[in-house]
Order: C-alpha cells, then structure tokens, then sequence
C-alpha cells in the first residue's frame, strides 16, 4: 500500500530534518544542556481565534479526519502549502510552544529563548494557510502577550501575513527584509514594497526592505539595522521583540540565494538584545539547507545565552542594490519617525536592479521560476556553494572582574582584582590571556570617550551611537573597546548601559571601562551581561545635532562603507551639499 506522503503532494525542503538537525547541532555545541527547556502545550481554540477566523479553524479541525482525496482537494485551495493527516496537532503544538515562551520571557522565568518550531507560520493569515504555513504563530503571540511589541522579521520570504494581521496597529512595529526583486519572487506581492508602511493609526508601523537583487551580505544585514531598524525601534520602545527567525536568508539556502554568512545572526541577536529590557523570543519560520541552518540556529542561542559575539571580518559598505532599499525605506518613513526627520535622500523612483531587469526583457533574456541569470549574483543549481564554518566562540571562565577601592559595592559575580599592579595594567593583562592573538588586540581599538558636561539629549546621543559610532566601529573591526566616563557627562544610566551593551558585539566582548565611581555599578552590570534598562519611546534630537551629526555622516562616509545609507547618486550630490566644521565636530565628540 502507499503511504500517505506517497499519495499527497509532498513537500521538499520543508522537512522534519530541519528541526532535528538544529538541535543535535544545539546538544553536540553545549547549549542545550545551558538552556532551560520549557515544556510545551497545544494551543487553544481561543488562542488561535487571536489571529484567525473560526470558519478557518474549524475547517482545519476537520483535516485529521479527512480522506486522502478530501486532503488533497482542501490543500489545492491554498498556496504553497501541503496538510498532512498530523499537521493540525503539529501546528498547535508548534503555537503552544511559543506562548509558553512568552509567558517564561514575560515572568522572568527565563531572559530570553528561541523555540525551534514547524510548521512555521509568518505567512498565514487570518482565513489562509500559505507558503507552508498552517497558522501564524508569532502574530498569536503578539495578540497573546498584549504588549507594545516589535516584530523582527529576517527570514528571506516576506512576512504578509504578520504584515496584514497588524498594518493597522500602532502598538505592534513589524520590520521585514525580503526577497522582493520588484515584485518578482514569492509572494509576488505589491504590498511587500518599500512604500507598504501601514495603515490608519497603523501609518509607519510596517517597515519592508525589499531585496531587490540576491547575494546579500554581512555588510547589506548590518547596514539595515543600523540605518532603518534600530534607530525607529528605540524611538518605539518595545516592551516585547519578537524575530521571525528565518534562516533561509543565510548563506547556501535553496530559497534565499543569500551570501550571510550564519555568524551574522550573533550580531544580529545581540544588536536586538538591549531593546525591550533584553525579553526576546525567536520563533523559527524558513532555512533550507540543513548545515547554514543549524549553525546559523546555534549563533543565534550562544548569543541569547549571553556569550560573546564572534569577530566580524571583511566588513564594508552595503552593495548599491541595497543603499538602494535603504534609501527608499528611510524616505517613506520619514513622515512617521522623529530619527528620520533629517533624511534629505527622497525614494529611488527607479532602481538600478529595475533598470537591468527591463534592459534584459527588452533583449529577450527572461528567468524563470523566479532564478536569476548567470552574473546577477545567484548560483546556479550545480554550483555548491561553500563557507567557513564559525569559529568556536569564545567564553572566557571569568566574565567580569573589576579594580576598585575595598569599600565599594559591585555585583557578586564580579571576579575584583588584588594585586600589586596598577589596578587597569592589571586587568589589561588578564584580558590579554584570554585572546588569540595579542599582538592584532593590542593594534586594534575603539575609544569611546564621554568629556564633562557630553550629552543631555538622549535621542540625540543614540542616534549618533547607532548610526555614527556602530556602524564605523563593527567596519573598523578592533580587538578591544576602551571606554571612558567622566563625571558629570550628563549621560544618565540607562544610557550608557545601552551604550555599553551595544558594544560589547566587538571585539569578542573585550572591553575595558575607566569609570569614576558613580557608573561602576552600571557598568559592571552591563559586562556581566544583564538586560539594559529602557530608555523609553525617545523624542525628537536637536535638530541642530542631527544636522551636525548628517555633516559628519556625509564626510565620513567616503572612507567608511557601512556608513552610506543612500545610493552612488545622492552621495555624489551630498557632497556639493554638506562640510563639517570645527563647531560641529565639536558637537558629535560631546
């Protein structure tokens, strides 16, 4: 006899694999014995209502009992998906597991975790299983967790159905980065563009980057996050992050074309910690090859589990395609978004992927099924495409140690210093036992230094950390980041544990602080790993800061890639447009 997957259509990359990989991947790296494993429950018909219809809950009710034939007539009205006799319990385990990640996260059971999860559920919508998706369990979650929420969504395939459940919300931001090539790969959708930002009071609460060319890299991910999505999640202030952890946007996956290589999720990771008081749930969605998927799966937990991001290599500036992208996302947001108001870059009107793309059809070149010829960036099928896997990360025994006076307090789990030494050799040389290379860490180094009397606008001081001081840092690529602090700097303390925080995804965490006495504790609290307090939904920068601070971004930008944040075009003409003085410079040092 045959057996069911014999007769029903089948499914060939979407496979059980996918989670059994990732977690022997998870068991053979040490974590899963780190992690703290929660039990998981099906969800219930009340909770699943949150996101869907009852008339489509019912009907999927019905799918365990049905015929082969009947299977196979009910799945044939949806796209892109395959029901199986199982897959309405699989599905509702696969909900239940994530709320009882929520409830953990939100009770302080646990910081912050990722369930390994399928069928996945980003594309599902409130009357519609697609693209594998039977429901949709990270807008569940959101409904469920009744929070002001921001929903991260990196897989390589847009998200419309979180995009349709929420477009009109205010209290949910959905972010998507995506496959898009001009409305040319799945979903096909208009509403997947750039200019897609929401509806009603929903206006500006939905950010797509649309990919509009394959073979992304490191560069392109980084760049996105530090020119769109930090700087408009912190003036939102989550209380809640979600990530649509999709994988199929890394390197080697049959769905992606991708170049990311899977230590960029680390980064990522770590980059999305500081927000929301650290409370992060990633909830798995695509990743199609089995070895990108299951490494990209274990950077993204050591990273939840608070070990030191890798070094970063080779990074420069965002392919044009993608300053592109950036450039139109930050021109149909800038109406709904204070960090925005200085964008002076309107949207692309044609980009130059379109332009190639038109240029080929009219000379009668045409890709099919939505594969790119040769020379735009995609592999071919016979080609095997081949990367380094991670480097082991590095976890030194101690984490923290500290060099003060005997009589001030600072958490227990600092390891303090005693020691004949000057108290910060001391400590440089502890640091320096626990490096590869001491010679690269000793020429390498970020200082970052707050004089007197800095700051007192904190919307202006993190926008200068996330789209001046990040991005030239995470370029520079140092060995070791130095930070000072001199008293009376007007940077409060939860602004600079988020600064803190920040930069600890350089230099594999190696950072040494020279604090007068009233940050020590902040500080200390911040290495040690512990969630940066939120700073609140931020207000409006100086405009005089931000204008200064553009200046300096227009100069800098030349010789710094990952700084750009428009196309060749409006760099060109940006730099008959801006100088920078002595008084601005000024202001961006303070």
């Amino acid at each position: 006899c045959k057996t069911v997957d014999q007769i029903l259509p089948a499914c060939k990359i979407e496979v059980p694999e996918r989670l059994t990989v990732s977690h022997t991947a998870l068991q053979e790296e040490g974590l899963a014995e780190r992690c703290v494993s929660v039990p998981i429950r099906q969800a219930t018909d009340a909770e699943i209502l949150l996101a869907h219809s009852e008339e489509y809950l019912e009907a999927v009710k019905k799918t365990p009992h049905m015929s082969l034939d009947e299977l196979r007539t009910f799945t044939q009205q949806y796209g892109d998906v395959y029901f199986h006799p199982n897959i309405y319990h699989c599905a509702k385990l696969a909900i239940g597991a994530t709320l009882q990640l929520v409830d953990s996260v939100m009770t302080g059971k646990v910081r912050n975790g990722m369930a390994l999860v399928r069928p996945p559920g980003h594309h599902s919508q409130r009357s519609a299983a697609n693209g594998f998706c039977v429901f949709n369990n990270v807008a569940i979650a959101a409904h469920y967790a009744k929070k002001q929420v921001l929903i991260v969504d990196w897989d390589v395939h847009h998200g419309q159905g979180v995009q349709f459940a929420f477009e009109d919300d205010p209290s949910v931001l959905y972010f998507s980065w995506h496959r898009y090539e001009h409305q040319g790969f799945w979903p096909n959708l208009r509403e997947s563009d750039y200019d897609s930002v929401g509806k009603e009071k929903g206006s500006g609460f939905n950010i797509n980057v649309p990919w509009n060319k394959v073979g992304m890299e490191n560069s392109d991910y980084l760049s996105v996050f530090f020119h769109v999505l930090l700087p408009i999640a912190y003036e939102f202030s989550p209380d809640l992050v979600f990530v649509c952890a999709g994988f199929d946007s890394a390197i080697g996956d049959p769905e992606g074309h991708m170049c990311a290589t899977p230590d960029i999720f680390a980064h990522l990771t770590h980059l999305l910690k500081s927000l929301a008081g650290g409370k992060l749930c990633a909830v798995l969605e695509g990743g199609y090859n089995l070895t990108s998927l299951a490494q990209s799966v274990c950077q993204t937990v050591q990273t939840l589990l608070g070990d030191p991001a890798p070094q970063t290599s080779e990074l420069n500036g965002p392919c044009e395609s993608a300053l592109e992208s950036i450039q139109c996302v930050r021109s149909a947001h800038k109406p709904y978004w204070a960090c925005l108001k200085h964008t002076v870059a309107p949207p692309v009107s044609e980009p130059s992927t379109k332009r190639c793309k038109l240029a080929e059809k009219e000379e009668g070149v045409q890709a099919e099924g939505g594969q790119k010829e040769e020379g735009d960036g995609q592999k071919t099928e016979e080609e095997e495409v081949v990367w380094m896997k991670p480097p082991s990360r590095l976890a030194p025994p101690v984490h923290t140690e500290v060099a003060l006076p005997a009589d001030l307090e600072v958490p227990d789990r600092c390891d303090r210093v005693r020691s004949s030494l000057a108290p910060t050799l001391e400590i440089l040389q502890r640091l320096r036992s626990h490096l590869l290379c001491t010679v690269y860490y000793y020429s390498q180094c970020v200082c970052v230094c707050v004089p007197p009397q800095g700051c007192s606008d904190v919307a202006g001081l993190m926008q200068a950390v996330l789209c001046l001081l990040l991005p030239l840092a995470y370029e520079y690529d140092p060995g070791l980041v130095l930070l000072a602090r001199g008293p009376g700097s007007g940077v409060g303390k939860a602004a600079w544990a988020q600064i803190t925080s920040l930069l600890q995804g350089l230099a594999q965490g190696h950072t040494l602080a020279l604090l007068q006495e009233e940050a020590v504790g902040t500080t200390a609290a911040s290495l040690l790993g512990d969630p940066a307090p939120s700073l609140g939904p931020l207000g409006a920068p100086l405009p005089e800061d931000m204008e200064a601070m553009e200046r300096l971004r227009q100069r800098l930008q030349t010789h710094w890639g990952l700084l750009q944040n428009a196309g060749e075009q409006m760099i060109t003409a940006s730099k008959e447009t801006y100088s920078v003085t002595q008084m601005d410079n000024n202001i961006l040092e303070n």
